[in-house]
Order: C-alpha cells, then structure tokens, then sequence
C-alpha cells in the first residue's frame, strides 16, 4: 500500500477508556487522565462512545482537543436520548445541544454517528428518518447504523446517496460465527467509509448482565473476517476520501490488537506500545513515545 493510500484510512478503537487496557496497552501507572494523550501517540482517529449517554461538558471537550494533535480525529456518536428515548422525534433541541458542545472540537470532529436501535424498523420509522436526514445539517458529516435489516432497501440508500450521509458497515456476527466471512449488504453512499468491527453483542455480558470476559488481550481470532474486511476496504479506497473503521473490544477481545492486524492485512505497519514499556515505562516520559505515532 502506498503512502496516500495508507493516509486514507483512520484505524482506532471505540472510545479509549478501557481499565483492562492497563499494563496491556497503557502503561500501568499512568494516569487515567492522560489516557487519550497516550492513545493518540498510537492511533490517528477515535469513536467516542461517551456521547452516546450524554453531551459532553465544555472542558470535557478542552480537555480533547488539548490532548491530541492537530491531524487527530473524533467520530461522536448521537445522544441515545435523539435515537432511542426520542426515536427520532422532537429532535432539534438536544441535536443543537450536542452540537454546541461538540463545536469546540473543530476540524478535529469529523464524523457524527447515527446509530440506531435494533427496534427501530421501517413500518413506523421510515418518514421520521427522512425527514431526519433531509433535515441535517450540511456543515457536518454523518454516518447512519441501521440495526433493523427492513432498511437495506433501494429507496433507503438512495436517501443517504441523496443527502451524502454514509451507510455505516457494521460487523456484528456472532461469536459462534468467528470464522466465517460475514456477507450482507453493504451500500456504499457517499465519499467514505465508516466500518464498526462490534463483535457480538451477548459475548460481553453474561444473562444476568455480569462481565463474562475481560478484554485485555485477544480472545478469539477472527481471521475470515479480518481477511473480509481488508479486502472489501481496499476494494473501494481509491474511490474512497476517507476509511474510517473502529474496533470494539468484543470484536476479537483487545481492539488495540485487532486494529494492528488489519493495519497488517492492508499492508502496513501499527506499532503498539511493547510488554516492557506498558508494565514499566514513567508516566512523566510520554515523549519516549511519540515515535510511534501512527501515520496520519
């Protein structure tokens, strides 16, 4: 892969504050608060989940921008308070909300994510989520989840192709299913991508809601997919602006690792901090780190 095709793509992880990354990613006495700094010497992008349960306070989102560089870039999700409380109705209040207190990330926030519930379907929310998307802002980008399988239908795509808002690719299989290559629709609407690699939902938590798992390392390899997933992303990246693919913990059980043999598998380099640096390296020392920033 060439220089320009490698800088095409954003590779992270789905939010950054995991305390089983300690002393398997992080180093092990470092500060929680100087987590994102750290992850933004490895990774060029990051999905903020936190958005998804409320809008971020002023100095939350400071405190962001003060700890990445210029070239770093966010993807916010939408507030489940618009997607699921709301389902889409009655927006505009807290979608200008959130907005205000995204703003001040600037040119750093590329991407708003849209996801929606599995619940939401067609037969009752096909004229909300028009009007919803003819409604959007133009001074943003973004990326719509759909999780009811009633929206892969012509008239949907042609909505988002319409109003240049992507069709997010999402790979949910089960875990059962780790070593097939997962094969459904994948509509590409606009001028990029937007990848989640989730997982299975029901791996992470057991039937009485308890932690099954602990994700600081790889769990179970998902090689099909991976395999899949490079192929269908270097398929479109000439015709592509941007890549944008995150990894959740769940999809393989350390998304760190997982984002680093895709990298693999689309022929480059991801360096992530070694053994030696995560149980034993200075907090105070982070520019010992910084050669390992990821290209951009």
């Amino acid at each position: 892969m060439n220089l320009r095709d490698q800088q095409k793509i954003r590779l992270g992880a789905c939010a950054w504050s995991f305390d089983e990354w300690r002393g398997a990613f992080y180093p092990a006495e470092l500060p929680q608060d100087r987590w994102l700094e750290f992850y933004a010497n490895y990774f060029s992008a990051v999905e903020v989940d936190s958005t998804f349960y409320s809008a971020p306070t002023e100095r939350t989102v400071q405190r962001w921008v003060e700890s990445t560089p210029a070239s770093f870039r966010f993807a916010c999700k939408l507030p489940r308070e618009i997607t699921h409380a709301s389902r889409l109705r009655d927006w505009r209040s807290d979608f200008n909300a959130f907005l205000r207190a995204v703003e001040p990330l600037g040119t750093k926030l590329h991407v708003i994510l849209v996801q929606l519930p599995p619940s939401f379907a067609p037969k009752d929310g096909k004229s909300t989520l028009r009007s919803f998307v003819e409604q959007l802002p133009r001074d943003f980008r973004f990326a719509i989840e759909f999780r009811h399988a009633g929206w892969h239908k012509p008239q949907i795509i042609h909505l988002l192709e319409k109003h240049r808002v992507c069709w997010v690719w999402a790979d949910t299989s089960p875990l059962n299913e780790r070593n097939l290559a997962p094969f459904e629709l994948w509509p590409n609407t606009t001028d990029f991508l937007y990848v989640r690699l989730l997982g299975d939902y029901v791996t992470k938590y057991g039937a009485a809601g308890e932690r099954i798992h602990q994700y600081g390392k790889l769990l179970w390899k998902r090689e099909a997919a991976l395999d899949s997933w490079a192929l269908k992303i270097e398929r479109h990246l000439q015709e592509s602006r941007n890549v944008w693919t995150f990894v959740n913990d769940h999809f393989e059980g350390f998304a760190p690792e997982t984002c680093q043999r895709l990298a693999q598998r689309l022929g480059y380099d991801l360096p992530l901090p070694s053994s030696a640096e995560t149980l034993s390296a200075d907090p105070g020392q982070l520019e010992l780190f910084e050669t390992a920033t990821s290209p951009q």
